[in-house]
């Protein structure tokens, strides 16, 4: 039974430290990816509603989630 180990200040503290650094991680691949591409891949998507290029970019997001995730977890 895990209890209420998730409560301890380190513990919280430490949770989230890792889950901004994932986000930054993943922030900084999506930004790199985005200028990767040969065209913008926010105006693509939304102002043409590119729907084909949106579930590219969504594979592509879980899949560098995953990769971040396995990182900061170890």
């Amino acid at each position: 039974m895990m209890g209420i180990e998730w409560l301890k200040p380190g513990v919280f503290f430490g949770s989230m430290i890792f889950a901004l650094i994932g986000v930054a991680i993943f922030w900084i691949c999506f930004v790199i990816i985005d200028k990767l591409t040969p065209y913008d891949l926010w105006a693509e998507i939304v102002e043409k509603r590119n729907t084909a290029l949106a579930i590219v970019v969504g594979a592509m997001c879980i899949a560098i989630g995953l990769i971040v995730a396995a990182a900061v977890h170890g």
